[in-house]
């Protein structure tokens, strides 16, 4: 687990609890969190909702649904970007994506970092299969087992040189997740993930999923793991504060949904769904 300025706070009462707090960037995770605040309404879990949003597992076991896609996928092309370079003369992105991205860019440029490239976006079904094709099983995933079939991911580069040496690298590793992305293929998880170690791959999730994550050194198969044996997280990032909650995929299985706060409800393209409510 990563230690950034952290007080470890052991919390014995009616709740049992760990706190972790960031010095400048404060992370609190409470387990076992006896529910949120106010009034409630319910809604029945339909099966479309396990396959789409931010935390949905693509893999070579969990291909994108039709339901997984982004529905704001627009092309771009070099001058839709400032201070970012384009690898080629237009590309596929979610418009939504793009824009978190150029947030984080701009982040960047403040500490110097400002050699940034978008080489992938999108891909569709058959232009994914095609690059499979060509590339084979060792460097592509067949059609639809792509996370860039979902428009979720991201290739980015550096014009400094590989992303593996150039300060891009070394700066998304450590700052992507205040912006709700992740390295989606580490160097420490290939066992894991199943992918070689890809510095260029980005993922969006959201926060606060992005900083818990990073907290446990968790990749995404290892996060979802983690929320679905936790059932109840409580989290506070940066002055908002979050409740997670896992339910189970089951016929007439019924979710609780705040009346009063904004939520955000997620598939993890296996068996069930994740409701965050920002306090």
């Amino acid at each position: 687990m990563k230690k950034v300025g952290l007080i470890i706070l052991l919390v014995v009462g009616i709740v049992t609890a760990f706190m972790i707090t960031f010095m400048s960037n404060e992370i609190v995770i409470e387990e076992d969190k006896s529910g949120f605040p106010g009034d409630t309404d319910v809604k029945t879990i339909q099966e479309d909702d396990i396959h789409k949003g931010n935390l949905v597992l693509i893999n070579e076991n969990y291909p994108v649904e039709k339901e997984g896609v982004k529905n704001d996928i627009q092309t771009f092309h070099p001058e839709d970007f400032k201070g970012v370079q384009l690898l080629d003369q237009e590309i596929q992105l979610s418009q939504s994506i793009s824009q978190k991205f150029m947030d984080m860019a701009e982040d960047a440029q403040h500490d110097g970092v400002d050699s940034f490239t978008i080489t992938s976006g999108y891909r569709g079904i058959e232009a994914q299969t095609l690059l499979f094709k060509e590339m084979g099983e060792d460097y592509a995933l067949p059609g639809g087992y792509s996370e860039h079939n979902s428009g979720l991911a991201m290739d980015v580069g550096s014009t400094e040189g590989l992303m593996a040496n150039a300060s891009e690298g070394k700066w998304i590793e450590d700052n992507a997740w205040k912006h709700g992305f992740i390295l989606r293929y580490p160097e420490n998880k290939t066992s894991i993930t199943g992918i070689e170690y890809e510095p260029w791959h980005i993922r969006y999730v959201g926060l606060p999923h992005s900083a818990l994550m990073y907290e446990h050194d968790f990749v995404l198969e290892e996060y979802l793991d983690y929320v679905k044996d936790q059932k109840e997280l409580y989290a506070s990032f940066e002055g908002k504060e979050y409740f997670i909650t896992y339910y189970p995929y089951g016929e007439n299985q019924q979710i609780e949904l705040p009346v009063d706060h904004e939520y955000m409800i997620t598939g993890d393209n296996m068996n069930g769904v994740i409701v965050t409510v920002t306090m």
